[in-house]
């Protein structure tokens, strides 16, 4: 028998607070207390089911002039109904990993009546998450008191309180004890050690676990190359075989890595139960909207878009706008090599240090220019996949990657295959390639982890002032932690470090033949990088929503994508052997002439001496 919610009553006086909701300061009464109702009902009058409360009682509200933050949670028969709906998948007592039901409970390794930890607090905070944004419009034809901000049935109510702003963000909360243990065994002893997967695992969800494992794994994977790459730096060896043989290394390399990985990540993921979960009867995406129907597959209430209207909108917007932004980034690129002209002039004129330095200020600002192109590129394909509105998020994150990636990839490689295919200039393009990824690199480590970093610490400092400064009987350790975790920068996702990946990944297995450095360099820059981004998750983001994952995603569709195009760009024969084939071609096609002319001139002879006679 199914055991549903209306069955069971799910409500508790008091609970461990999950998620946070920030409304803006003047959001009116009616409006809160609207929402409070709708988080609170039961799921069949359309409700989330969840327990709500304000972070201060009334007092403390009057003494600190403050009540727009919120508490959410949910009872524990509730989490469990919801990693059932959810489709969650747990170890059970026979060591096999199944689908977890409310009604098999018993069956699961580690579920007692009374053990809280059966459910990882990650996976409480997606549960909840999940609720709430599905929490839809049924009758109502706006929010309660803003009679501008209009719903429909089917409407995501979270996410028409967020474009409205009336909600100013949801997040979920950090475990501040969880998370000094995970600190202390992952980035603050500055050792060599791999990195506690598990545990990342445990506390912020399967993507960013998956994220750390593959930085992780694609460091080591390239030590191998820094260490060849090395000699071939050092000696001098300008023959074309010289290139050949090190990128055919490459193709090796980067064939052998992926395939080990592919193994590694399905290992993992069948290990944390995400690789069993079944993705086929994924919920429509928060920002999915359409007119409320029935899903023909599940029964259910939800949205429904015709398919035709958003392919015209990707073949008539979106495509045309993509194919715009590569023209201009070939026109800019056009614009660096007229500005390399240049310079290469200057320093042929008079040749001295300062035009020696100058040869390099063209790559050097054109490194800049694509990192900002990248970041603007980036806000429109956002928008644009936004408004193509696609169902499900895994189809969103697709076209955008695919968005994104065309653009990056023309962006930051036309120039090196023009230098290489067209121009074939090996010295300007080692040159370009070293400082593409040096700027590059540098440029990545300050904006994402320096930077950030140093505001925090800033904000921080301030916030703990601001509270030992109050003189109110209240929990001043948890409202700080509240006040400080809704001020901190909210992670956006593993897109720009998977990106960062990709590209650093094309550098090294398509170009570093001319620039055998490059796999050192990257090898530097990500021992580094492991620590700075474990340091911005845990010290500098709020904690994110975790995602369920089997899979590095259309990631690792795209990187083999580029091992074909390595394999593409590499020559079946070397060019000396080229030129060989060539000549015999040329010899044998002179031989059978000559094999030809010589009957016809002999003929004419012939013919010569019987008209003499």
């Amino acid at each position: 028998m199914k055991v549903t919610l209306s069955a069971l009553d799910t409500y508790e006086t008091s609970f461990t607070p999950l998620v946070v909701i920030e409304l803006a300061q003047d959001v009116k009464e009616e409006t809160k207390e609207w929402l409070k109702n709708r988080i609170i009902a039961k799921k069949k009058d359309g409700g989330a089911q969840l327990l709500f409360r304000p972070l201060l009682n009334k007092h403390e509200k009057e003494t600190l002039g403050s009540d727009n933050l919120y508490l959410v949670g949910a009872s524990r028969v509730r989490l469990l109904l919801g990693a059932e709906a959810l489709g969650l998948v747990k170890e059970s007592v026979d060591g096999t990993m199944r689908t977890f039901t409310y009604s098999t409970r018993g069956s699961f390794r580690g579920f007692h009546d009374d053990n809280d930890d059966f459910l990882t607090m990650t996976e409480c905070q997606f549960i909840v998450k999940h609720e709430l944004e599905n929490l839809r419009a049924r009758d109502e034809k706006m929010i309660p008191g803003y009679p501008q901000a209009k719903l429909y049935p089917g409407k995501s109510l979270l996410r028409r309180l967020l474009t409205s702003g009336i909600v100013v963000q949801v997040f979920p909360l950090h475990d501040r004890e969880a998370l000094k243990k995970l600190e202390d065994s992952w980035y603050t002893r500055f050792s060599l050690h791999c990195q506690p997967i598990d545990r990342i695992r445990g506390y912020f969800g399967e993507t960013v676990a998956l994220y750390f494992g593959f930085l992780e794994y694609f460091t080591f994977a390239l030590i191998p190359m820094a260490v060849i790459g090395l000699p071939y730096y050092l000696f001098v060896w300008e023959d074309y075989d010289k290139y050949v043989v090190f990128a055919s290394f490459n193709l090796l390399w980067s064939t052998v890595i992926l395939e080990v990985w592919k193994r590694s990540c399905a290992d993992m993921t069948y290990r944390w139960g995400t690789l069993l979960m079944k993705r086929q009867f994924e919920e429509p995406r928060p920002g999915f909207h359409g007119v409320l129907g029935v899903n023909p597959v599940t029964g259910r209430e939800e949205p429904l878009y015709p398919s035709y209207k958003r392919q015209l909108r990707i073949y008539l917007v979106s495509l045309p706008f993509v194919c715009l932004c590569l023209c201009l980034s070939l026109h800019i690129m056009m614009i660096y090599f007229d500005l390399e002209d240049w310079a290469l002039r200057v320093h042929e004129e008079s040749s001295t240090e300062w035009t020696g330095v100058l040869l390099y200020v063209p790559s050097v600002i054109y490194a800049i220019v694509i990192e900002i192109m990248n970041r603007l590129y980036r806000y429109a394909a956002e928008f644009l996949t936004a408004w193509e509105n696609h169902r499900l998020e895994s189809a969103y994150q697709n076209h955008l990657v695919l968005k994104v990636l065309v653009f990056n990839f023309l962006n930051c490689f036309a120039s090196l295959f023009y230098i290489a295919f067209v121009l074939k200039d090996m010295k300007l393009l080692g040159q370009s390639l070293a400082t593409l990824l040096i700027t590059s690199q540098i440029i990545n480590q300050i904006a994402e982890s320096l930077l950030p970093y140093w505001l925090q610490k800033k904000h921080s400092v301030k916030v703990k002032r601001k509270v030992q400064a109050l003189k109110v009987d209240i929990d001043a350790t948890f409202y700080e932690q509240v006040v400080l975790e809704k001020e901190m920068s909210t992670y956006l996702g593993t897109f720009d470090d998977y990106l960062e990946l990709f590209l650093q990944f094309g550098y090294v297995s398509l170009f570093s033949c001319v620039y055998p450095l490059a796999a050192a360099f990257a090898v530097l820059n990500n021992f580094t990088e492991v620590n700075s981004d474990a340091l911005k998750m845990c010290r500098v983001f709020k904690r994110p929503f975790s995602e369920p994952s089997a899979s590095i995603g259309v990631w690792q569709h795209v990187l083999l994508a580029l091992k074909f195009i390595l394999a593409f760009a590499i020559p079946d024969k070397p060019r000396h052997i080229q030129m060989k084939l060539a000549r015999l071609e040329f010899e044998s096609l002179e031989a059978l002439k000559q094999q030809q002319v010589q009957p016809a001139a002999d003929s004419l002879k012939e013919g010569g001496k019987e008209t003499a006679a």
